[in-house]
């Protein structure tokens, strides 16, 4: 067991700071997202379920453009193409699957 205020941030992207817990299997990455900074369109093999916590987060997935904001959820299934702009300060839960050793 684990208190989510002692995992450390790592940054990962400028703007982009996340406490990583990990699984066998699985990941899940709690993010502070800075205003302005934006996640690059990227793919992997990992299914991703994105939860928006607090603030607007404009995504592009699959070539699609969502506005992301607190409460919305999306599935991104494996090898699809997806990017992210923070709009505002963002609290974002991510789960992976299978887990993202590159977090490790």
């Amino acid at each position: 067991m684990q208190n989510l205020n002692d995992i450390p941030a790592k940054q990962t992207l400028p703007g982009f700071f996340g406490k990583m817990v990990h699984g066998a299997t699985s990941s899940l990455v709690f993010w502070d997202i800075k205003q302005g900074h934006t996640s690059p369109e990227h793919h992997h093999v990992h299914e991703q379920i994105t939860y928006i916590v607090e603030g607007e987060l404009e995504m592009v997935i699959g070539g699609e453009k969502y506005l992301m904001k607190s409460g919305t959820v999306h599935v991104i299934p494996s090898h699809v193409p997806h990017s992210a702009y923070a709009l505002t300060d963002c609290k974002v839960i991510d789960s992976f699957a299978p887990a993202r050793d590159d977090y490790r």
